[in-house]
């Protein structure tokens, strides 16, 4: 239910394009894993909280790194035009899903 509701608050209130919700069902989930082994569990919470810290700074440089090393090699956006219209017709010109049926 959290993951689910997480899915929603990132989706429908900030600006992140995440399509397979993958930080809203994989991040907040162990987040809140991380915590809850804190909560009932030994009550390590300082143990717990520093390594839900230290992983998430290095996560997010290790990323940071590789985001800007395939930037150096290919786009990572494609125009307006693309996006607006979809990358299956931008790519293929033709579209996955039958919309009409």
């Amino acid at each position: 239910v959290l993951c689910q509701e997480a899915v929603a608050l990132i989706r429908n209130r900030t600006r992140l394009d995440d399509t397979l919700d993958v930080f809203a069902v994989h991040g907040v989930g162990g987040i809140f894993g991380t915590v809850m082994v804190a909560v009932l569990g030994a009550g390590a919470w300082v143990a717990q909280i520093g390594a839900l810290v230290i992983v998430g700074v290095f996560t997010l440089a290790g990323s940071w790194v590789l985001i800007r090393l395939c930037a150096l090699a290919v786009p990572l956006r494609v125009d307006a035009e693309a996006e607006f219209n979809g990358l299956d017709i931008a790519t293929h010109g033709e579209r996955a899903y039958d919309m009409n049926s």
